[in-house]
């Protein structure tokens, strides 16, 4: 296993706003590779941060979301992508570095803007590209981040200094940072993100409302596990992640959409010649992906 860069004590007070896998597994990382003198954490679920604490994933809770930020050096925004606005608010905002988790960058910046009047040099929206379908803060794993990208979307007046300082939480993660404009960001996500969870959870709801919906799972086999898996996400966040990036997700579900219907004109027209070619080309585009996600294990060692 390749070992993340320690990077002790890069900062003094690190405040998660939001406990749950993403900001678990967050506060997890920072103090198995010792980046912070302290990890503070508030969450709405006070039983999230009793457990959190117990687990000595964070050293210690805030009351509140001002008691929380106000003597953090960085601030993690673990939040579902509706809420950061309220969040944000709650924050008395000085010199501290902020950034945050969520799925969609330019729901985040708007948000940032009717706060604050501008998006503020020191917040540096990010997401990191890992995740899981557990929930909560007892699925939170100090390695999730590992050998994962994570982006970041900071703007030509965002300060370089608090780049850098995400960038090295990130690094120290394990994690491989990449920038992108938010724009391109939402795109890509919509694509290779919003709209796979869209359809697992779409095939899996078609199939449980027939009537023999026990004999089909009952017959289910690999194929139906591994794409299926991710509908047992959390429905509340991926309904707010769906809403807060629709329009390029409408999109990409369009050419979707489009796509289905070839295939079942040829399917019913007996074009077995074309459907084969079609699912060739599917094939090559995947086992391409395959080859450079093996490049890149073999590149960072295995995990």
């Amino acid at each position: 296993m390749v070992e993340s860069p320690q990077i002790k004590q890069e900062f003094r007070q690190v405040s998660v706003i939001g406990l749950g896998l993403i900001g678990g597994s967050i506060a997890a990382g920072i103090k198995q590779q010792g980046l912070a003198s302290s990890v503070c954490a508030w969450d709405a679920n006070v039983a999230s941060l009793a457990l959190g604490h117990d687990l000595g994933i964070i050293d210690s809770i805030a009351a509140d979301i001002h008691e929380a930020t106000a003597q953090a050096d960085l601030i993690i925004l673990a939040v579902p992508v509706q809420s950061m606005e309220q969040v944000l608010r709650d924050i008395d905002l000085k010199d501290q570095v902020i950034t945050d988790v969520g799925s969609v960058k330019g729901i985040a910046v708007e948000a940032a803007r009717r706060v604050f009047g501008k998006l503020p040099e020191n917040f540096i929206p990010g997401h990191p590209i890992a995740g899981s379908e557990k929930q909560g803060v007892v699925a939170a794993d100090p390695n999730l981040f590992r050998e994962h990208k994570v982006i970041l979307t900071p703007e030509e007046a965002s300060n370089p200094a608090a780049i850098a300082r995400v960038e090295k939480l990130w690094r120290g993660l394990g994690a491989d940072v990449v920038r992108m404009s938010v724009s391109h960001h939402d795109d890509v996500l919509a694509q290779t993100s919003h709209l796979p969870h869209l359809l697992a959870y779409a095939l899996v709801d078609t199939l449980s409302a027939g009537g023999d919906s026990l004999e089909v799972f009952e017959y289910a086999a690999g194929g139906f596990r591994d794409f299926s898996r991710i509908a047992a996400s959390d429905p509340t966040m991926w309904s707010d992640i769906f809403q807060a990036n629709k329009e390029p997700l409408v999109q990409v579900l369009d050419q979707y959409l489009l796509k289905l219907e070839t295939l079942k004109q040829l399917i019913e027209s007996g074009e077995a010649d074309q459907i084969k070619v079609l699912l060739s080309r599917a094939k090559v585009a995947r086992d391409h992906f395959s080859n450079i996600q093996a490049i890149a294990r073999k590149k960072n060692g295995p995990v």
